[in-house]
């Protein structure tokens, strides 16, 4: 995919709309929903963009969404492409090339994980403040393209330091807002901080794997976010990631993980996940 193809997905977005999001979201398996909550909305059949590929996964309704959050404008993934699905990673990483073109200056990557934690549980929300990328192959192998960004792009701080800084505050502020309606959930276990491995999957790792992971530092496991986490940090867009807890790893307990979880889970704390994004959005 060049700096061409993106340019000519980026003019079809925006012959579609009047509105030129500085901010983009990408939602994760069962998170969906807060895309059809926009204002003002325009929906894009991944299939009508030139160069986009479908995306064939339950929970992921391949589509993109422009519209307005608060009065903001931003651009909405409802769904990923994953290298999983046979997708090249050029495939999978080029609607951060795309957003770029369109002039989007920051994104927010959001994803369905595994916890490899005892105290982090199905439900609760995980900021993502590095990763361990172990798909097997890196995003920008090939071709560089100066115009995008250097050959050999630097990823000490992949995921932006003010955007976690923003998050952390907004979701300290969504928890005493519970605590003093009676809710059950703390700041202490309603969002944490830590480390995303990216693993190619479709399979569930062994147990095995997963203390292997957990000796390298890993505090969540999933299939996604990490290349396009990369794409976006090459060409200067700044990242932040949020992963919903959605199963712990195998091994962690005997349930055997099913992605019918997944999805239930996500629906589970959609509202608690799309008034953070209202409130980061605004911030930001």
């Amino acid at each position: 995919m060049t700096l061409e193809n993106a340019a000519e997905a980026a003019d079809l977005i925006h012959s579609k709309t009047e509105l030129r999001p500085r901010i983009a979201i990408v939602l994760g398996s069962g998170l969906g929903a807060f895309a059809d909550e926009l204002e003002d909305a325009v929906s894009i059949p991944y299939e009508r963009i030139p160069h986009f590929v479908r995306s064939t996964v339950e929970g992921h309704a391949g589509r993109l969404v422009i519209g307005t959050c608060g009065g903001v404008p931003v651009a909405v993934q409802q769904g990923r492409f994953h290298f999983y699905e046979g997708y090249s990673m050029e495939q999978v990483m080029f609607p951060m090339r795309v957003f770029g073109r369109m002039g989007v200056e920051a994104v927010i990557l959001t994803n369905a994980a595994g916890s490899l934690k005892a105290g982090m549980r199905p439900g609760d929300l995980m900021l993502i403040a590095d990763h361990i990328n172990m798909m097997g192959v890196n995003p920008l192998r090939g071709p560089n393209d100066e115009r995008l960004g250097p050959r050999f792009p630097d990823m000490t701080q992949v995921y932006d330091r003010e955007l976690q800084r923003l998050i952390d505050e907004e979701a300290n502020g969504i928890a005493k807002e519970r605590v003093e309606a009676g809710k059950d959930k703390t700041f202490k276990d309603f969002l944490h901080r830590g480390v995303y491995c990216a693993l190619s999957g479709p399979t569930y790792e062994t147990p095995a794997e997963i203390r292997l992971y957990r000796t390298l530092g890993a505090d969540a496991v999933g299939m996604s976010t990490v290349p396009e986490a990369i794409a976006a940090r090459h060409q200067g867009t700044r990242v932040a990631g949020i992963s919903c807890i959605t199963n712990f790893a195998a091994g962690m307990t005997d349930d055997i993980i099913h992605h019918d979880e997944v999805m239930e889970v996500g629906a589970r704390v959609s509202e608690v996940f799309k008034e953070l994004l209202r409130r980061v959005i605004k911030r930001i």
